[in-house]
């Protein structure tokens, strides 16, 4: 479940602050040799200021400490062609990491706690790793692990 590159949709998804619990993707950025993961939680919401919209890609505005990857709706995401159905937002200030005990222990059944919506492209996989790893907006202890 938890391969780098994965992306998992959890119905529902226990954020950690305990406050909310919803459908959600996750897509696993990076497996760390400490027993956790570092995710995204992609999201339709867009907070890039308006004149600084891009249609697709990486975009990086230091200057605001906002850095996210933009993948435009419809177009194929995972190996298998499955698109998202709206333009989805990856922001690098947004990456959190997650014991793997815990998620094995809070979803352990595939099917009925997550799905595996499929692998994501590896190009795009890539362009979103470099997106986020030369961002100063990311977490250095991101950077440093991807």
């Amino acid at each position: 479940m938890l391969e780098e590159g994965n992306i998992i949709r959890f119905d529902p998804f226990y954020f950690k602050n305990g406050n909310t619990a919803k459908p959600k993707y996750f897509l696993v950025i990076k497996h760390t040799k400490i027993n956790t993961i570092i995710a995204s939680l992609p999201t339709r919401k867009d907070t890039i200021p308006e004149n600084e919209t891009i249609d697709k890609g990486c975009i990086d505005l230091s200057d605001i400490n906002l850095n996210c990857y933009v993948i435009p709706g419809g177009i194929p995401v995972t190996v298998c062609g499955k698109k998202f159905d709206f333009t989805t937002h990856l922001y690098g200030h947004q990456l959190d990491d997650y014991s793997v005990d815990s998620l094995n222990e809070t979803y352990p059944n595939e099917g009925s706690d997550y799905e595996i919506w499929g692998k994501m492209k590896s190009e795009i996989f890539l362009e979103l790793i470099e997106c986020f790893k030369n961002s100063k907006s990311v977490k250095w202890k991101y950077r440093n692990q991807l």
